[in-house]
């Protein structure tokens, strides 16, 4: 089918929404290397899991045969709320540009939580509530997360607590104020009301604070409190496996129209939308059906995946949750207070670190006041203002397309649009008035968090 033809956004019916989730650990020969108990070293069990984990969270975790889950019928419907999402031709970016590449974009934010975080919320808070459990604990980053979770567990009637990493809280008040609106608590992390926040806080009484240590109160909080659990909205396999709605969606509309993409470009905090954007050709590429360049864009101040190291490490700086084999930069590794508080986690899913080490994804490092610089030009032409998370993607996206202009290649580049900036004006504010720096962390100080890795035998 001509380019012509291909309009501005594909919008796929009601009925081709994905009626199942996509498990890619079921394609792959080498597996991820299994969570192991910091305890005794030993590959955790259900069981062990199950205290932290509702039950069919633990079980899809644990799965590393079954390539497709089904998708219950009370997420379906709750998804047709706003999925499909579209997938985006870029034809006003590409004219800017001046380039032959064609730009697709599954866009992730038309729904009140701004993200793709719902997709894997929604399934959590479901599962939590069939447990018959009064709530849930977490963390969050840059809000997204807890605002997906507070609407899912207010949807489902569950108690909310969300642990938030404090240089977000302060700089991102109206998502505090959704999260409180839909009747969640917000805490500030490192905090004072769990034993791991004040150990943390008597050990780096001025931090600003990391998902790391905002994991680690959730799942203090979790354990200590009957009828609840933790809920996580990245790195695990769990939640990569809900996200993978965005790739089956992205791909089902390409085939559609017969497009097929030579790259795929998504950001990368602790994996969940790359994850779950690039899984179901993840999948092709592993059954020896096709072949793309797949590109995890990182903050080059929190670059788990460029400079971090292969190796077990903690989940969380209070050192509370088992070890998973990541790329990491160490569980006591304290990101500067960059813009893209989704991405400063300190490892990566074990499931794209596995694929990472095996060659078929590759990972490149921005810094951030290039990544607002691509999210301004992104914004005045495609009339959308991305999230700085999103903006990772989209600064490797022109890039690409600036490259195919340059050698004259029409490459068909998608990229993942994970959500919107509308509440991240502070950093906007930051950039316009000339105030953002970029910090890239030296050598020397990832070596001494790297330091402290955990030694398994």
């Amino acid at each position: 089918m001509s380019n012509e033809k291909i309009p501005y956004k594909i919008y796929l019916e009601e009925s081709e929404l994905p009626k199942q989730w996509y498990n890619v650990r079921a394609d792959m020969k080498k597996k991820p290397a299994p969570l192991l108990n910091p305890g005794t070293g030993k590959p955790v069990t259900a069981e062990e899991l199950e205290h932290v984990f509702c039950k069919e969270l633990v079980k899809q975790e644990l799965d590393e045969t079954n390539a497709y889950i089904d998708i219950p019928e009370e997420i379906l419907s709750f998804y047709k709320m706003y999925r499909p999402s579209p997938l985006v031709r870029a034809y006003c970016l590409e004219k800017a540009l001046g380039t032959p590449a064609k730009i697709y974009y599954k866009f992730e934010g038309n729904n009140t939580s701004g993200s793709h975080k719902l997709n894997s919320a929604i399934a959590q808070a479901y599962y939590a509530k069939q447990q018959g459990l009064k709530g849930v604990t977490t963390e969050t980053g840059a809000g997204q997360w807890g605002t997906a979770l507070s609407m899912a567990c207010s949807y489902f009637g569950l108690d909310c607590q969300v642990y938030m990493v404090k240089v977000s809280y302060e700089q991102k008040p109206f998502r505090r104020e959704v999260m409180r609106t839909y009747g969640a608590s917000v805490t500030p992390s490192p905090s004072n009301t769990t034993e791991v926040g004040r150990k943390i806080l008597a050990e780096f009484p001025d931090t600003n604070g990391s998902l790391g240590c905002a994991i680690s109160e959730a799942v203090e909080a979790a354990t200590s409190q009957e009828g609840y659990r933790y809920v996580l909205g990245s790195v695990l396999s769990q939640v990569l496996i809900h996200q993978t709605v965005i790739g089956l969606e992205s791909k089902i509309a390409m085939d559609k129209y017969g497009i097929k993409p030579d790259m795929i470009i998504g950001c990368a905090g602790g994996g969940s939308n790359l994850g779950g954007l690039v899984s179901p050709f993840i999948g092709e590429m592993l059954r020896g059906e096709a072949n793309y360049q797949v590109i995890a864009v990182e903050p080059a101040s929190c670059p788990s995946l460029t400079r971090g190291k292969y190796a077990y490490d903690f989940c969380d700086t209070g050192k509370v949750c088992p070890l998973a084999k990541m790329y990491t930069l160490g569980s006591g590794f304290m990101p500067s207070p960059n813009h893209a508080g989704g991405l400063r986690y300190h490892g990566m899913s074990s499931i794209l670190s596995e694929l990472y080490d095996q060659g078929l994804i590759e990972a490149r490092s921005v810094e951030q006041t290039s990544v607002f610089e691509a999210a301004e030009k992104f914004a005045r032409v495609e009339g959308i203002l991305p999230a700085p998370e999103s903006s990772h993607a989209i600064r490797v996206a022109i890039d690409e397309a600036l490259r195919c202009k340059e050698t004259g290649e029409e490459k068909t580049i998608l990229f993942g649009l994970t959500g919107t900036g509308y509440f991240d004006m502070y950093a906007y504010g930051a950039y316009n008035d000339g105030k953002m720096s970029d910090y890239i962390p030296t050598d020397e100080e990832i070596a001494k968090s790297l330091s402290s890795l955990p030694e398994i035998k």
